[in-house]
C-alpha cells in the first residue's frame, strides 16, 4: 500500500526570487514599476529574460541576472528554474495585442508556473497587489502535487 501524500508542502522563504519578463511592447512599462517597487524589489532576487534583466539593470539600479533573450529559449530557461524550485514569482508584463513568435514558449511558462502553484502576474494591477501583498516579508507555505507519487501510479497503470 503506498503511504506517500498525493501532495507535498514548499515553502517561500522571506526573500523571494522573482522573475522579471516582459514582451518588447511593454518593457518601458516593466521598468517603470520596477522603479515604483525598487525598495521592496531591492530585498529579493531579481532573475530575468536577456533584454528584459539587462534594461531593468541599467534604468533603475536593481540587480537582474539575465537568461537568454525570451525568443532564444530565456521563457524556457525560467520554467526549467521553476520546475528546479528556484523561482519563487513571475512578473510578466505581457502584450496582448501584438503577436508574439516565441507564443508556444510562453505558454509553456505560463503552464509551468500554474502546475507548481507560482504566483505570477501578467499586468501592472496584477502586480501591484502582488508586489504589496504581506507574503512578500513573510515565509510562504503552499502545497503542490507529489510528483513522484503521480509517476508511480502513472507507471503502474501504463
Amino acid at each position: 500500500m503506498d503511504m506517500e501524500p498525493d501532495f507535498i508542502t514548499l515553502t517561500v522563504g522571506k526573500q523571494k526570487t522573482i522573475a522579471l519578463i516582459a514582451h518588447d511592447g511593454k518593457k518601458p512599462e516593466l521598468i517603470e514599476w520596477c522603479k515604483k517597487h525598487a525598495k521592496i524589489l531591492k530585498n529579493h532576487k531579481l532573475v530575468g529574460t536577456g533584454t528584459t534583466a539587462r534594461m531593468i539593470t541599467d534604468r533603475t539600479g536593481l540587480t537582474v541576472k539575465g537568461y537568454n533573450s525570451g525568443p532564444l529559449g530565456g521563457d524556457q530557461q525560467i520554467g526549467a528554474r521553476i520546475v528546479e524550485g528556484k523561482i519563487d514569482m513571475i512578473v510578466f508584463f505581457s502584450d496582448p495585442l501584438t503577436a508574439q513568435p516565441h507564443d508556444p514558449d510562453v505558454k509553456a511558462l505560463m503552464r509551468i508556473a500554474q502546475v507548481y502553484d507560482i504566483p505570477m502576474a501578467i499586468s501592472r494591477a496584477g502586480a501591484d497587489f502582488m508586489i504589496t501583498s504581506s507574503y512578500m516579508n513573510k515565509e510562504y507555505d503552499h502545497d503542490i502535487i507529489n510528483f513522484k507519487k503521480n509517476i508511480e501510479n502513472r507507471a503502474e497503470t501504463l
